[in-house]
């Protein structure tokens, strides 16, 4: 296992691991075991559970960024959030492994700045498309990344059709660019 990848196939298997169990099924034992590899490499490579689920929340919003078009350079008012109803069902660990760690972020106290950096990074990312797209609103930002956190929740818990809450999404975009 080499060092880069064989952390990352760590953060992929503790992922996986919150993703389905929850954050009381996180062991070293549970993600070698999703791993295919010893617990003891699991505490050598991130030594603590807390760094642990620290960089595999950097990991799971990188991962999430990247599946949806958050980060794409040439989008399009039209082509904004494509993909986000399909995230959930194409990244269901990833989103679920961050709604996890979110709700126990309230219980522990430690884990909020892991929330905190998963907000702004989500907001950041939409306000940058939003800037490309010619809307520098504040207010917009966060009406549209609470419409998009909650269709991905949604999608994870009863996937239906979102297309009409997207097209209003688009058009509230249109008109504040004048488009």
């Amino acid at each position: 296992m080499k060092d880069a990848s064989g952390r990352i196939a760590l953060l992929r298997a503790t992922v996986a691991v919150v993703g389905v169990g929850g954050l009381h099924a996180l062991t070293y034992r549970a993600v070698a075991a999703e791993a295919g590899v010893s617990h003891g490499l699991v505490r050598h490579h991130f030594g603590t559970k807390d760094q642990l689920i620290a960089e595999a929340m950097e990991f799971a919003i990188d991962e999430s960024l990247r599946g949806s078009n958050m980060l794409e350079s040439g989008l399009t008012v039209s082509t904004f959030a494509a993909g986000i109803e399909s995230l959930a069902d194409r990244e269901s660990s990833v989103q679920s492994f961050q709604y996890e760690l979110l709700l126990e972020s309230r219980r522990r106290p430690e884990l909020r700045p892991l929330a905190e950096r998963h907000y702004r990074a989500y907001r950041e990312a939409i306000a940058r498309q939003l800037e490309r797209l010619g809307v520098e609103d504040p207010e917009l930002t966060e009406l549209i990344w609470f419409a998009l956190d909650g269709i991905v929740f949604k999608q994870l818990v009863l996937p239906e059709d979102v297309s009409p809450a997207l097209r209003r999404v688009r058009t509230l975009i249109e008109a504040a660019a004048g488009d």
